[in-house]
Protein backbone atom coordinates (compact mmCIF):
# COMPACT_ATOMS: atom_id res chain seq x y z
CA UNK A 1 0.00 0.00 0.00
CA UNK A 2 1.75 3.19 -1.21
CA UNK A 3 1.60 6.35 1.27
CA UNK A 4 1.78 9.93 1.39
CA UNK A 5 5.07 9.74 1.99
CA UNK A 6 5.92 7.41 -0.53
CA UNK A 7 4.39 9.79 -3.03
CA UNK A 8 5.87 12.86 -2.38
CA UNK A 9 9.24 10.83 -2.47
CA UNK A 10 8.31 10.27 -5.89
CA UNK A 11 6.94 13.63 -7.23
CA UNK A 12 10.12 15.19 -5.51
CA UNK A 13 12.48 12.62 -6.86
CA UNK A 14 10.73 13.41 -10.58
CA UNK A 15 10.84 17.10 -9.79
CA UNK A 16 15.05 17.03 -9.26
CA UNK A 17 15.41 14.41 -12.39
CA UNK A 18 13.75 17.07 -14.76
CA UNK A 19 16.32 20.11 -13.39
CA UNK A 20 19.56 20.44 -15.87
CA UNK A 21 23.08 20.14 -14.13
CA UNK A 22 23.14 23.41 -13.16
CA UNK A 23 20.07 23.69 -11.79
CA UNK A 24 20.89 20.54 -9.51
CA UNK A 25 24.10 21.96 -8.60
CA UNK A 26 21.82 25.50 -7.55
CA UNK A 27 19.70 23.35 -6.02
CA UNK A 28 22.48 21.55 -3.88
CA UNK A 29 24.03 25.51 -2.57
CA UNK A 30 20.83 26.89 -1.71
CA UNK A 31 19.90 23.92 0.16
CA UNK A 32 23.54 23.69 2.27
CA UNK A 33 23.07 27.58 2.65
CA UNK A 34 19.79 26.91 4.59
CA UNK A 35 21.09 23.66 6.40
CA UNK A 36 24.42 26.40 7.32
CA UNK A 37 21.22 28.69 8.58
CA UNK A 38 19.53 26.21 10.65
CA UNK A 39 23.09 24.92 12.70
CA UNK A 40 23.70 28.75 13.32
CA UNK A 41 20.30 28.87 14.67
CA UNK A 42 20.57 25.85 16.55
CA UNK A 43 23.73 26.48 18.36
CA UNK A 44 23.18 30.48 18.53
CA UNK A 45 26.76 30.97 16.46
CA UNK A 46 28.17 33.07 13.59
CA UNK A 47 28.35 31.47 10.58
CA UNK A 48 32.16 31.37 10.15
CA UNK A 49 31.98 29.67 13.49
CA UNK A 50 29.47 26.73 11.88
CA UNK A 51 31.46 27.04 9.13
CA UNK A 52 34.81 25.89 11.41
CA UNK A 53 33.05 23.41 13.28
CA UNK A 54 31.53 21.67 10.48
CA UNK A 55 35.00 20.86 8.58
CA UNK A 56 36.41 20.36 12.22
CA UNK A 57 33.76 17.44 12.78
CA UNK A 58 34.49 16.46 9.36
CA UNK A 59 38.06 15.65 9.57
CA UNK A 60 38.18 14.10 12.94
CA UNK A 61 38.90 10.44 13.02
CA UNK A 62 40.64 11.01 9.42
CA UNK A 63 44.04 10.08 9.05
CA UNK A 64 46.04 12.86 7.40
CA UNK A 65 46.88 12.63 3.23
CA UNK A 66 50.60 12.89 2.55
CA UNK A 67 49.66 14.59 -0.60
CA UNK A 68 48.03 17.56 1.32
CA UNK A 69 50.87 17.45 3.34
CA UNK A 70 52.82 20.86 3.16
CA UNK A 71 56.38 20.61 1.06
CA UNK A 72 57.77 19.26 -2.35
CA UNK A 73 58.30 15.43 -2.38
Amino acid sequence: MRSVADDLRRELRERVVALSPGERVALAIRLAESDLDLFCSARQIPRDQARRLLMRARRAGRRPSRVTEAGDP
